[in-house]
C-alpha cells in the first residue's frame, strides 16, 4: 500500500498549512472588501444615496451569482480534466487580486459607483471559481481520518486571517485622522488604500498553496478547442445531474440541503452589520470590532468542531450547529439591548464556522478525487442558485412585522428549512471515494 498524501509527517503537515494559508489570505476579500469595509464605503460614500447604492450593489451581486451558477460546474470539470486545480487556483486568484487593486481608482463620487460595483462583481465571480479549485485540492491532501480536521483548520485560518487584517487596518488606516500611506477621508483615499493593502495581503498568502499544492494528473480529456470543450463539459454535467437523481440521490439531496442552510449562514454575516448599525446604534469602528470578534468566534468554532467531525462525522456537527444558531438568534427578535445582540452574534458566529467546515468535509467524504472540481463546482452552483432566499426572507419579515430586527426571523426560517432537509441525508461515501485514496 502506498503512502497517502495525507499520512502523518512533516511534509504533509506543511502542505496542509500551505493550503490553509490561502484561506487566511482570502479573508481580505470576504471580510474587508465585501462585508465590513469597502462595500459599505461604496453604498454610503460613493453612491448618490445609501438606498440607491445598496440597491445597485444587490443587483450587481445578483448578476455575479448568476454567472457563477452558470459557469462554475463546467469550470470545475475543466480543472478535473488533467488535475489542473493548482493552475486554475492561481489564475482565478490572480484575477481577484487585480480587481482588488483596481478598487484604488474608485473615488467617493457617484460617477465611480459602477466601476466599484463592476470590480466587486468580477472579483466575486472569480473568487468563487478559485474556491472550486481550492476545495478540489483539499480532496487530494486529506484522508478519511483527517478531512474534517483539515477542513475546519482551513475555515479557522480564514477567520483568524480576517480578524488579524481587520485589526491591522483599523489601527493603521481606519481610525487615525491621517493613517498609513497618508490615508485620509479626501477622495475616499482611506478606503482605497484599504483595498490595495488587502490585495497585497491576499497575493502574499496565496503563494504557499500555489507552490505546494499537488498537481498530479487524473484521467480525463483536456484537449480540443476550449470553447467546444467547455460546452461539452457542461452538457455532460447536465446529463450527470439527471443521472444523480437515481444513482447519487444522497449527494443530490445534500447539494439541495446545503444550498439552503449555507444561504442562511451567508445572510447572517451579510446583515449583521446592517442590524448593528440600524437597530443597535453601532458606530463604524464598533462594527469593525464586531467583525473581529465574530471572526475569532467562528474560527475557534471551526477548529474545535473539526475534532468532532472526524470522530462523529460531519452530519451531527451540521445539525447541532444549525440548532444552536436557530435558538441563539431568537433573542434578537425580542430585545433592542446591545449586550443581547453582542451575545447572540458571538453564539451564532461560533456555530457558523463548524457548519461551514463540516459541510465542506461532508462533500469531500462522498466525492471521488477524479470528480473533485466537478462536485465542488456543483457545490458553488447550488449555493448560488438560492442566493436570493436569505435576503428575500430578511426583507419580507421586516415588511410583514414592521421593524428591522424582525429580519432575523426570515433568516432563521431559511436555516430551519435547511436543517429539515439535511436530517434525512445519509453521508455514505461511495466505495471508490475516500477509501480509494487510502489504498492508493
Amino acid at each position: 500500500m502506498a503512502t497517502s498524501l495525507a499520512s502523518p509527517g512533516s511534509g504533509n503537515r506543511l502542505r496542509i498549512v500551505s493550503w490553509a494559508l490561502w484561506d487566511w489570505g482570502s479573508a481580505s476579500f470576504n471580510a474587508v472588501i465585501i462585508t465590513f469595509v469597502f462595500a459599505p464605503y461604496l453604498t454610503k460614500s460613493v453612491a448618490a444615496t445609501e438606498e440607491a447604492g445598496s440597491s445597485a450593489l444587490g443587483w450587481s451581486m445578483a448578476a455575479a451569482g448568476f454567472v457563477i451558477a452558470v459557469v462554475a460546474p463546467a469550470a470545475g470539470t475543466r480543472a478535473d480534466a488533467g488535475g489542473r486545480h493548482r493552475l486554475w487556483l492561481g489564475v482565478h486568484t490572480g484575477i481577484v487580486v487585480l480587481t482588488m487593486f483596481g478598487l484604488f481608482f474608485v473615488r467617493d463620487s457617484p460617477e465611480y459607483l459602477w466601476l466599484g460595483l463592476l470590480l466587486l462583481a468580477v472579483g466575486s465571480v472569480f473568487f468563487e471559481f478559485a474556491e472550486v479549485s481550492y476545495n478540489g485540492i483539499m480532496v487530494r491532501i486529506t484522508n478519511p481520518d483527517n478531512v474534517g480536521k483539515v477542513s475546519g483548520f482551513g475555515w479557522g485560518m480564514g477567520y483568524v486571517g480576517g480578524l488579524v487584517l481587520l485589526v491591522i487596518l483599523l489601527v493603521l488606516v481606519i481610525q487615525p485622522e491621517v493613517g498609513f500611506l497618508g490615508a485620509s477621508d479626501a477622495d475616499g483615499l482611506r478606503f482605497r488604500i484599504v483595498a490595495v493593502l488587502s490585495a497585497v495581503w491576499f497575493a502574499i498568502f496565496a503563494v504557499p498553496a500555489l507552490v505546494s499544492a499537488p498537481g498530479a494528473k487524473v484521467k480525463g480529456t483536456s484537449g480540443g478547442h476550449p470553447i467546444r470543450a467547455f460546452f461539452a463539459d457542461y452538457a455532460a454535467l447536465v446529463r450527470r445531474l439527471i443521472r444523480m437523481w437515481s444513482t447519487e440521490h444522497q449527494t443530490l439531496r445534500f447539494f439541495i440541503a446545503s444550498a439552503v442552510f449555507r444561504d442562511g449562514l451567508a445572510a447572517i454575516f451579510s446583515f449583521a452589520g446592517v442590524l448593528a448599525a440600524g437597530s443597535y446604534g453601532f458606530s463604524p469602528s464598533q462594527i469593525i470590532i464586531l467583525g473581529v470578534a465574530a471572526n475569532v468566534a467562528a474560527g475557534a468554532g471551526a477548529m474545535i468542531a473539526g475534532w468532532f467531525d472526524d470522530r462523529l462525522g460531519p452530519k451531527p456537527v451540521i445539525i447541532a450547529g444549525l440548532i444552536v444558531i436557530i435558538l441563539g438568534g431568537l433573542p434578537i427578535l425580542f430585545s433592542a439591548e446591545a449586550a443581547v445582540f453582542w451575545a447572540c452574534a458571538l453564539i451564532l458566529s461560533f456555530c457558523v464556522g463548524p457548519v461551514q467546515a463540516s459541510s465542506r468535509s461532508f462533500l469531500a467524504r462522498i466525492t471521488p478525487p477524479e470528480s473533485a472540481g466537478e462536485n465542488f463546482g456543483l457545490y458553488a452552483t447550488t449555493g448560488r442558485a438560492v442566493s436570493f432566499l436569505g435576503p428575500a426572507m430578511f426583507a419580507l419579515a421586516i415588511q410583514v412585522f414592521g421593524f428591522e430586527r424582525a429580519g432575523t426571523l426570515g433568516i432563521l426560517i431559511v436555516l430551519a428549512i435547511g436543517l429539515i432537509l439535511i436530517i434525512p441525508v445519509r453521508p455514505d461515501a461511495p466505495a471508490h471515494s475516500m477509501q480509494a485514496r487510502v489504498e492508493s
